[in-house]
């Protein structure tokens, strides 16, 4: 049986958080510090599309450029100027709030000419085009990053050098492909969010989603979260902040349900509810890549091999032969989206993953709600590969900075890429 890694567990009380101490695949080379996103224009994100828009049909996609806000404000506010409900847009995937982001979204049954002619302080629509279907969730192919690192710990030109050390083993290795921090909220727990909903604990929900002032730091949400814990719903209501809608709308409903938590859960948005789990299963992963690290781009018998052409998957009867497929970045091990449709592993593959799978003590029930709230399961690459990735060194009126330019499959995170430079996210 080989020896679990140790992870610090980021536990408080009977909280358990997400960790961030990963380890680093470029151990070897030490960090250039750094912060990102001092400004806006720092950070620029081009969707890269799954496919371009035919010019013909019922739905008109628009190319939009947002700064500084988050995708779910910005369609709000182009949905409320052209008269739709904003669940009507489509949109392939959320961008980085604090940032400068280009993505397609799409509406139907609307003049093009109208959203030509949308105007905002911080949104622009750059391209109009109709289309035969609307744009759904996952419809990219990926996306192509700009960014700015300045104040670094080291002088620029050996910033530049250890950027460029990094980048060439990520490169020909691959990035780990953990799941970012944004994937869990502004407090870390939403993974915690998504087990109680399996589970069907509906207290132990609302109690993480509501309560546990000791883990926050702002006086408004400790606020909240204690009256919150004193059973006064309505004065923890009036203490959440108004953009807190999510918050508000589950106190209101513990308010007209006269606290019955099992009633309230019944009312919470199940979409919400999705996004919930998908960090659950998410979690799940990084464990397991945790644990497989730094052997990323090693097969076992009995891995479950992700094809990079395709997104097919295959079981490894002899490593030595797949290997040379893996060394060319044709295939890659991959970790578990724990669910109905998950593959196991075997042989030695499953020492990797089996055990933490088998910590969740998951039964019949549970996977047919996590099934139910879209988590069917499946199998998720443990690194991926950047593409035109450039270097540079350069300053402006901020400052000097270190440019990379690179392009990322849709569902990678650009911070698990920058940690590995930066040593510090």
């Amino acid at each position: 049986m080989r020896k679990r890694k140790h992870i610090s567990d980021g536990r408080d009380g009977d909280i358990e958080l997400i960790r961030h101490d990963f380890p680093y695949l470029t151990d070897d080379v030490p960090g250039i510090g750094g912060v990102i996103k001092k400004i806006p224009d720092d950070f620029r994100v081009e969707e890269i599309a799954q496919y371009e828009p035919s010019g013909e049909g019922t739905h008109v996609f628009a190319f939009v450029e947002k700064r500084n806000m988050t995708t779910t404000d910005m369609i709000a506010e182009i949905a409320r100027v052209i008269g739709v409900r904003r669940n009507e847009v489509g949109y392939a995937g959320r961008k980085d709030s604090r940032a400068v982001t280009r993505q397609w979204i799409s509406f139907e049954h609307v003049d093009p000419e109208q959203i030509a002619q949308f105007q905002s302080r911080k949104i622009k629509v750059l391209k109009v085009c109709r289309h035969g279907n609307k744009l759904k969730i996952g419809h990219l192919a990926g996306n192509r990053f700009t960014l700015r690192i300045r104040q670094m710990d080291v002088p620029i030109g050996e910033a530049l050098w250890r950027a460029q050390a990094v980048l060439d083993v990520l490169v020909r290795a691959g990035v780990p492909n953990y799941f970012g921090p944004q994937r869990f909220g502004y407090r870390q727990d939403t993974h915690l969010l998504g087990e109680a909903a399996v589970k069907r604990d509906a207290r132990l929900f609302f109690d993480i989603l509501l309560g546990k002032p000791e883990l926050d730091t702002e006086e408004t949400f400790i606020r909240a979260r204690t009256l919150y814990e004193q059973g006064d719903y309505q004065a923890a209501y009036e203490a959440w902040l108004p953009n807190f809608r999510d918050h508000r709308y589950a106190l209101k409903d513990l308010i007209r349900e006269g606290g019955d938590v099992e009633r309230a859960f019944e009312m919470f948005d199940r979409q919400l509810l999705g996004l919930f789990v998908a960090a659950w299963q998410s979690d799940l992963f990084n464990r397991v890549l945790v644990e497989r690290m730094p052997r990323i781009d090693t097969l076992f018998k009995g891995d479950m091999a992700y094809k990079h052409d395709n997104g097919a998957c295959f079981k490894v009867e002899d490593a030595a032969v797949e290997q040379p497929r893996c060394d060319r970045f044709e295939i890659s091990p991959t970790g578990p989206l724990v669910g109905v449709k998950m593959a196991a592993l075997s042989d030695e593959a499953a020492d990797y993953e089996n055990p933490l799978i088998d910590s969740l003590q998951l039964n019949d029930e549970d996977l047919r709600w996590l099934k139910h709230y879209g988590g069917r399961g499946g199998r998720r690459p443990l690194r991926f590969q950047p593409k035109q990735v450039q270097v540079s060194a350069g300053s402006d009126h901020h400052g000097e900075f270190l440019q990379l330019e690179f392009e990322l499959p849709s569902g990678c995170y650009a911070t698990t890429m920058l940690r590995e430079l930066m040593k510090r996210i």
